[in-house]
């Protein structure tokens, strides 16, 4: 499962999850087409986690499957 199934399956909109969190919806766009990896605090992960209702681990596999399936990834500051 990547980073789009997993806030599909939340159901949950990439604007949704980028206000919860507080980053721009870009961010999240850019994570689920395999462009950057997510670089959060603890307390955004966590949130992110509450809201995906997914483990730590399972948000790791999503972010190397988005990888895997994506566009060239860089390094997100």
């Amino acid at each position: 499962m990547d980073m789009k199934e997993l806030r599909e399956r939340a159901e949950l909109r990439t604007v949704d999850v980028a206000s919860r969190i507080g980053i721009g919806e870009s961010s999240v766009r850019n994570w689920e087409k395999g462009r950057t990896i997510p670089r959060l605090r603890i307390d955004q992960t966590a949130a992110l986690c509450r809201l995906y209702k997914c483990s730590i681990e399972e948000l790791e596999e999503a972010v190397k499957e988005s990888i895997s399936k994506g566009e060239g990834v860089t390094s997100e500051e």
